[in-house]
């Protein structure tokens, strides 16, 4: 079992940063972050490898960066430049498969928090 608690949304303006945390009880080799928008689909947003390699979707390439800080057993999502489409709720993910650091698309991890509202205004 992992459990994964996030923490660190908020309510900002279009072009504000966050940062969202999200505390594991232990990491495995393929971590990341994924959203989901009321009546939207699962978006995979990153993923960080055993390697400590990020993969990035596409819509937040250059705007969000992940880190991991292991004395902590914490993942860190930076979100710079925020924009209202990133409305969404935010879970942290732990995925034994390793197909989430496959492919962004494959978002059906193995565990998940409870997520962390981000919210955006224009």
């Amino acid at each position: 079992q992992v459990q994964l608690v996030e923490s660190g949304g908020g309510s900002v303006q279009a072009g504000r940063s966050l940062r969202l945390s999200c505390v594991a009880s232990r990491f495995t080799d393929c971590m990341g972050w994924f959203r989901q928008a009321p009546g939207k689909e699962r978006e995979g947003v990153a993923t960080i490898n055993s390697l400590g390699i990020p993969t990035y979707a596409d819509s937040v390439k250059g705007r969000f960066s992940m880190s991991k800080d292991f004395a902590k057993k914490t993942l860190y999502l930076q979100m710079n430049s925020l924009k209202p489409e990133d409305t969404a709720m935010y879970y942290c993910a732990a995925d034994l498969s390793l197909r989430f650091c496959s492919s962004l698309s494959n978002s059906r991890v193995t565990y998940s928090g409870q997520g962390t509202q981000v919210t955006v205004s224009s």
